[in-house]
């Protein structure tokens, strides 16, 4: 397969680029400054694109490479390839689910434990010095919150079970209500905002939920609330996200994820009551590891006319 022709968008782990240098023809994106030229004289040699969370294959570049067979996404969110235009072409589509489900539902607990309990502010006391001036200020318990999850998906399924080992009541909202659940279902996201202490976001990007997370909602979850992204920055409306945190209406704020990355609002950097992630949910060596051979055997499958392992087009 060396002879296949495949464009690698942006930089991900060196494990998965060296891979695919050894089996394929690999075009690093990145290194052509002339974009369209390159496409132009390297279109017919084009087979498979791979891309990742901020990277994708949109219609502009699916239309510039006429022999794109397969668009192979390093990640579980696909909100930055044009599923349509594959569709309509006939462009497989795939990405890595469930292998990194533990890390971000891990993830999302350690956001919660590290805003409530102000663990980031404790580290800093303890190195200042500060602790031998008094013991830090209270913190806020975690068990017992009641947690409300949008998107009750493998990922918002993963959060509720551990959060239910901390006895914290789980409620959701999703698309439509799932009968095999256990949890209270909430129709809407306000209704579920309202009542709960602690509102994370775990669902897929899409037309539907750009902004799902807007003034209506943080006022709804209120000035003792706590607003928990480990789903994508667009979720959430930024600007209604900082003004609600400067002026008091929401309690706090922990974020793996922002609208325009790697780009975070200079306001939340001074405050205490918000934790900020360079979006690392996934960002384990072993888990990445994993993600990077879920891309390789997709490739590897479609090109061999062997069933994809994690066909999503």
């Amino acid at each position: 397969m060396e002879s296949i022709g495949v464009l690698l968008l942006c930089p991900l782990m060196p494990y998965l680029e060296e891979e695919l240098d050894k089996r394929f023809k690999l075009f690093r994106f990145w290194n052509y400054p002339q974009k369209t030229q390159f496409l132009k004289d390297n279109a017919h040699s084009i087979r498979a694109v791979v891309g990742g969370t901020t990277d994708g294959a949109d219609a502009d570049l699916i239309e510039a490479l006429p022999k794109l067979e397969i668009v192979s996404s390093f990640s579980v969110g696909v909100d930055k390839i044009d599923l349509n235009k594959c569709r309509e072409k006939g462009i497989r589509v795939t990405n890595t689910p469930d292998v990194l489900t533990d890390d971000v539902a891990d993830l999302t607990i350690g956001l919660i434990l590290a805003l409530l309990r102000r663990i980031c502010a404790c580290d800093q006391y303890v190195r200042s010095g500060k602790w031998k001036q008094g013991d830090f200020e209270l913190t806020t318990k975690f068990s017992g919150k009641t947690v409300g999850i949008i998107g009750l998906g493998r990922i918002g399924m993963a959060i509720a079970t551990r959060a239910e080992a901390f006895d914290c009541p789980i409620s959701y909202y999703s698309r439509t209500e799932k009968p095999e659940s256990k949890y209270k279902y909430y129709p809407n996201v306000v209704e579920l905002a309202s009542n709960c202490d602690i509102l994370v976001v775990a669902c897929p990007l899409t037309k539907e939920t750009h902004h799902i997370i807007n003034r209506e909602v943080i006022n709804a979850l209120g000035p003792k609330g706590v607003l928990i992204n480990v789903g994508r920055g667009k979720h959430v409306d930024e600007p209604e996200l900082v003004s609600s945190l400067l002026q008091g209406r929401l309690g706090g704020a922990g974020l793996d994820v922002f609208e325009n990355e790697p780009h975070v609002p200079e306001q939340l950097f001074g405050l205490d009551n918000v934790v900020l992630l360079p979006h690392v949910g996934s960002a384990t060596v072993e888990t990445r590891t994993a993600m990077a051979d879920i891309v390789l055997g997709n490739l590897e499958a479609h090109f061999l006319g062997k069933p994809l392992l994690t066909p999503l087009v």
